[in-house]
């Protein structure tokens, strides 16, 4: 079952749509915090957005701009301002399609059908852990803290990934170690520390001190 996040302030319009695209299979919800959108995607982890351009407090143009920090999944607009300037401004912001107000509700639902074929049908879904501020992207290995990217080497990628992934549990040095040893270099008990203390240092320099939890003796946890 696909997952859909409607971003869209006239109630009327996202009822209509989310009734629709329900009756179809899809799991549908829609944003009502519209000053952070990003936190609804987050929270939905939808595989396609359809998103207004007409917007309260931030329009749809920065919205979009934000989840493309976030995520490669499908943008759809949707808007009245169906003009040239405006179409070509939503593809140049990093949207897939674009559906001119008022619209059929089958012409919407046709494309958002052809979108979810094109994006999943034939190649991977994009998967997120998110905790606290972190979002790792597991198809670009990829770290963002506040919509800003931080680099991360190999062994750093495989220790936060393997801690997001259990979170709120205690993650011995000897799984971590295993989990490095998949790479083609020899991991030992020291090379853990000072990966992690350099992982820490640039989670820290993002603004997440204290994200990973050192417990005497045992290993490491991200607190859920």
């Amino acid at each position: 079952m696909y997952r859909v996040l409607i971003v869209e302030d006239d109630e009327v319009i996202a009822s209509q749509v989310k009734k629709h695209l329900e009756s179809w299979g899809m799991e549908v919800s829609v944003a009502r915090d519209f000053r952070n959108v990003t936190g609804e995607f987050l929270s939905c982890r939808p595989q396609l957005v359809l998103l207004d351009i007409g917007l309260p407090f931030y329009n749809g143009y920065h919205w979009c701009q934000e989840l493309r920090k976030l995520s490669k999944v499908p943008i759809l607009f949707l808007s009245s301002a169906s003009d040239n300037m405006n179409i070509v401004m939503a593809m140049n912001m990093g949207g897939d399609d674009f559906v001119a107000k008022p619209f059929s509700l089958e012409v919407l639902t046709a494309k958002v059908q052809a979108i979810l074929r094109r994006t999943y049908d034939f190649g991977p879904q994009t998967e997120l852990l998110e905790y606290g501020g972190a979002v790792l992207d597991l198809d670009a290995a990829a770290l963002t803290v506040g919509g800003e990217r931080v680099d991360l080497t190999k062994n750093e990628y495989r220790i936060l990934k393997t801690l997001m992934e259990n979170k709120g549990r205690v993650v011995s040095r000897e799984l971590l170690m295993d989990r490095l040893w998949e790479t083609d270099c020899y991991v030992d008990d020291n090379t853990l520390t000072v990966n992690v203390t350099r992982l820490r240092r640039k989670l820290e320099g993002a603004g997440l001190a204290d994200f990973i939890v050192t417990k005497k003796g045992i290993g490491y946890l991200v607190e859920g």
